[in-house]
């Protein structure tokens, strides 16, 4: 008896999980009609195999095809419940079983349930017929056992619960027969039980009552007038019980269905037929009409296969005798199915936007395509418009997902309007289309460009500090904070930028942080980081070179021995002097570049003199002509020194020229002329050997120099060119390294001050000034002749 037990124990676990694994696909509740919002109707997560922590994350959703939504499920419990209350008999009208279809849809992976829920009838309708009374015409002449038909009473209940029995209230001459092998339920009908005397009683008043068989039952009645007419013998007989016919649902109004033909032996009155359709058959009179004469019945009103497939149609063939008589026939007028219904499209969007970055596959929308028509005519298929990145994919029969077939790309196109067209197999087939709108939400995939990779700025020198000198743009073609902007100083070197330059880090606008000397820093450049708002954020930088511009703010400065304006300076000639004697030498420096260092010079006093003249770009004052009695000894010259600038600025130094009868008997100045001297000397001698001591050490150091800087610049020695000198016919010598050359002449000057260097051509407007022995600065010089060099 145990091993039996254990086997059936056994049996109920195979079978129970038989019963989990139909249930996973197809799920059946049943529920009674018009119970409570939120009535439990059953443990749906449970029987979907569904954990109730996951429910949320894979969106569980209840879609009805009823147009009114009568279930949801709790998303914490995940129970199935009533949201709406069900009226059965307005949900199924005319339906002995009443089902509603659900689908159960999770997300990740996507997956479709049926869930098909029962809706149980309980008794909350009341039998009624279709009038308050019925008259009924007997001759006096019918034979006991005469049947009438009687109206039948409604109740939208079924089953049990619909109609179940009659009773007629109690008289002597009618008893009930009810008639319960008809299709749409018991037929009450009326049996004459005894002769009638129209002289006696010309009128009977009966009650006719409808009984349910719910629990408690139900009731309703109606009341029966029975007006007892003199003889007619005959009725009329129809030629068939029963008429079939069949009609397209397009059928045109006014088109003849059928005809009936009933006779009636009786002449006269009493022989003539009347065709009427029976009271009291909803719907009848406004798709039908009937030709009383004639008994043709023809359409009256538009029919729809979707609505009713088949009438039935009871139809009372009367006589016009005196005591009229009557026979009824039953019509069936069956509705054949046309293709008059486009397929119907409703979409369900899982998601409002797409990410851009989202990956292939992906489930954009659910789709559910319906038909009403029947056969072919209901048979759907689905296109997508083409040139979209979407496919379209069949899920389960009527169900299909739009998902994503391929990579997007915001920047390209932000808003796809797809086409969904669902066409039938019919004839001619019809076709229905919706248009699923996908907006693409951005990521930051695209860094901030700048227009160049660099940009060039000029700013002049002394300008306030403070003052605006350049503005940089960056453009991010994502959208949103992705798009929004910001900029840095980005600087790889170790110089802190910000003591130079500043940045508004939202317009892009940069600023001097202080005033600018082309004397110190003639160029320096920076990079600016454009960055956007975007996770992670993107960058891109701009190398900014700001080149300052020289400005005229450093006057001429006179070179020794000569000094500036405050001092007199004296340089004596000799009378004998010829004209183009070399009196003196003015030289001057200017810390510009350009033109604003370019100089010349003038004699400004006295104006007009016609015994000196002087180089304006050399700097050499020289007699015009020979001296005579009349001159005076001694000439003060004020000598002005202008560079090209705008405005130009100026220096002036005063000289006396002292004119002498002898230069042997003075003391040897070192701002004496050079004079031609006839042999070879041991002054020449000493002079010589100072010039090349000084010409060796000078040429050492500044090699060692252009080495160092060679070294520190490029890191080696083999980037810069090693240097030439030059020695001239004159006395004089070059230096030159790669491409420039700079002259170095010696003369009686050069003993009294310094060693001239000056670059050879003439430097331009921004090459820098070379300074040495002592930091002083030299330009352009001109070799003295060979006449004039010192004795």
């Amino acid at each position: 008896m145990a091993s039996f037990s254990g086997f059936w124990i056994i049996c109920l676990h195979l079978l129970s999980f038989c019963l989990r694994h139909v249930v996973s696909r197809q799920i059946v509740y049943s529920l009674s009609e018009e119970v409570s919002p939120g009535t439990f109707v059953g443990q749906l997560a449970k029987d979907l195999n569904l954990k109730l922590d996951e429910l949320e994350s894979r969106a569980l959703r209840i879609v009805s095809t009823s147009s009114k939504k009568h279930f949801d499920v709790n998303m914490k419990t995940g129970a199935l419940f009533v949201q709406d209350a069900i009226d059965r008999e307005k949900l199924c009208p005319n339906s002995i079983v009443c089902t509603e279809s659900l689908e159960a849809i999770v997300n990740n992976p996507l997956n479709v349930y049926s869930i098909e829920v029962k809706i149980l009838d309980v008794n909350d309708n009341t039998p009624t017929f279709p009038g308050r009374s019925q008259n009924i015409r007997i001759s006096e002449h019918t034979v006991p056992g005469t049947k009438f038909p009687l109206l039948s009473a409604e109740d939208p209940d079924v089953g049990s619960n619909s109609v179940a029995s009659y009773k007629l209230s109690s008289n002597q001459f009618f008893s009930l027969d009810v008639n319960t092998e008809t299709d749409s339920g018991p037929s009450p009908e009326l049996v004459l039980q005894k002769a009638l005397d129209r002289e006696k009683q010309a009128e009977i008043h009966l009650i006719l009552t409808a009984v349910d068989g719910g629990k408690p039952a139900r009731s309703g009645t109606a009341s029966i007038v029975v007006s007892v007419l003199d003889a007619n013998d005959n009725s009329p007989t129809f030629s068939k019980p029963v008429y079939k016919a069949q009609v397209p649902e397009n059928v045109a109004v006014g088109t003849v269905v059928l005809k009936l033909n009933a006779t009636d032996p009786d002449e006269g009155v009493n022989g003539e037929v009347i065709y009427t359709f029976k009271q009291g058959q909803r719907g009848v009179s406004d798709k039908f009409i009937i030709n009383s004469s004639s008994g043709e019945i023809a359409i009256a009103g538009p029919l729809d296969y979707e609505d009713v497939s088949a009438y039935e149609l009871r139809v009372e063939a009367r006589d016009k005798g005196h005591s009229p008589l009557a026979s009824h026939c039953k019509v069936l007028v069956e509705v054949l199915d046309v293709n008059d219904n486009a397929p119907d499209i409703k979409l369900t969007s899982l998601l409002d936007n797409v990410s851009e970055g989202a990956k292939k596959g992906t489930v954009i929308a659910f789709i559910t395509v319906q038909d009403r028509d029947e056969g072919k005519n209901g048979k759907v298929h689905c296109a997508i418009s083409k040139n979209s990145p979407f496919v379209l994919e069949s899920t389960q029969g009527k169900y299909y997902s739009l998902v994503l077939g391929t990579e997007l790309d915001r920047e390209e196109n932000e808003l796809y309007n797809v086409s969904i067209t669902a066409a039938d197999e019919g004839t001619p087939a019809l076709s229905s289309t919706t248009v699923v709108t996908v907006r693409v939400s951005d990521v930051n995939d695209n860094p901030p460009r700048f227009p160049e990779p660099a940009i060039n700025v000029y700013v002049k020198e002394n300008s306030q500090a403070g003052g605006l000198i350049a503005v940089v743009s960056a453009k991010d073609i994502d959208v949103g904070g992705n798009a929004h902007v910001t900029y840095s100083l980005f600087d790889s070197s170790n110089t802190p930028l910000s003591s130079v330059v500043s940045i508004n880090s939202v317009t892009g606008e940069i600023y001097s942080m202080q005033s600018f000397n082309y004397e110190e820093i003639k160029h320096f450049h920076f990079q600016v980081q454009a960055t956007d708002s975007g996770t992670p954020p993107l960058s891109s930088n701009v190398t900014v070179n700001v080149f300052i511009l020289d400005q005229n703010d450093n006057s001429p400065v006179i070179l020794p021995p000569y000094s500036e304006a405050g001092s007199v300076n004296t340089e004596n000639i000799p009378y004998s002097a010829e004209a183009g004697y070399f009196v003196a030498k003015i030289r001057a420096v200017d810390a510009d570049s350009g033109y604003n260092a370019l100089l010349s010079y003038h004699i400004t006093e006295p104006k007009g003199t016609n015994l000196f003249r002087i180089g304006s770009s050399s700097g050499e004052i020289r007699t015009k002509r020979r001296m005579s009695d009349n001159d005076l000894k001694t000439h003060p010259l004020v000598l002005t020194v202008c560079d090209h600038g705008d405005p130009s600025l100026s220096a002036t130094v005063s000289v006396d020229v002292v004119v002498v009868e002898s230069l042997d008997s003075m003391q040897p100045s070192l701002r004496q002329v050079p004079m031609k001297e006839e042999g070879f000397s041991d002054l020449n001698l000493y002079l010589l050997i100072a010039i090349v001591s000084v010409s060796v050490i000078f040429l050492l150091s500044l090699i060692a120099l252009i080495a160092a800087k060679c070294y520190s610049s490029d890191g080696a020695f083999s980037s810069c060119s090693a240097p030439v000198v030059t020695t001239h016919p004159d006395g004089s010598w070059s230096y030159s390294k790669s491409t420039q050359q700079y002259d170095v002449c010696f003369s009686s000057d050069t003993l009294k001050s310094d060693v001239v260097v000056f670059p050879s051509p003439f430097p331009p407007v921004d090459a820098e000034l070379i300074s040495i022995n002592g930091g002083d600065t030299f330009t352009r010089t001109q070799t003295l002749p060979s006449s004039e060099k010192t004795k």
